[in-house]
């Protein structure tokens, strides 16, 4: 029996976490690892959403000079998912407001220069979302914050209930999900294991 890989997206995430966090801290992360392995799916939605999580996690907390980057991350992801759900290019979710908010110089300079830039699903499933990961791991790991660890830790562990919850959703109607696997991926997050 082959195991089937993780998501790329989650795997990048899985891989610069574990990178960034010291030492002491990779103990915690050794318990996810049953939860990414296998852990995978098609949905566009599943890249654009742990990208999201990831660039809203890191703007408040990054140094001034990685913040225009994550902002321009932030808006890159929000037109991919307004794309993908069908709402308006200019209407952000509440919570990417608030990152925006809390670093309003980064966020005044992304709108302008990412102002009518077309992304295809493509350039941003290869090369915006793991960039903006990257950026938004190191962006964290290198923060002035009482506890990196906890937030990479926290990155990884809600990158993981995205995979999960977009997995369940691409594998159709009528094909089951691993309820062990989506337990333990519900477990982490907090939320109730329900398919």
């Amino acid at each position: 029996m082959t195991t089937r890989p993780a998501h790329p997206l989650l795997a990048v995430v899985a891989r610069d976490v574990n990178d960034y966090t010291s030492g002491a801290g990779r103990a915690r992360l050794a318990g996810l690892i049953p939860s990414v392995i296998g852990l995978t799916g098609e949905d566009l939605h599943i890249d654009a959403r742990i990208a999201l999580g990831c660039a809203r996690m890191a703007l408040p907390v990054a140094a001034a000079e990685r913040q225009q980057t994550i902002a321009v991350s932030v808006l890159a992801c929000e037109r991919v998912l307004a794309a993908l759900d069908g709402r308006p290019a200019g209407r952000l979710e509440e919570q990417s407001q608030h990152a925006l908010a809390q670093a309003p110089h980064a966020a005044q300079w992304a709108r302008s220069f990412t102002r009518d830039i077309p992304i295809s699903p493509k350039a941003f499933q290869q090369h915006v979302a793991p960039a903006t990961v990257r950026a938004a791991v190191e962006g964290i790991a290198q923060a002035c914050v009482p506890q990196p660890d906890a937030m990479l830790l926290a990155l990884l562990t809600d990158a993981i209930g995205v995979c999960a919850t977009w997995a369940c959703r691409d594998v159709g109607p009528d094909t089951s999900c691993d309820s062990a696997a989506w337990a333990a991926a519900c477990s982490l997050t907090g939320t109730a294991a329900t398919l």
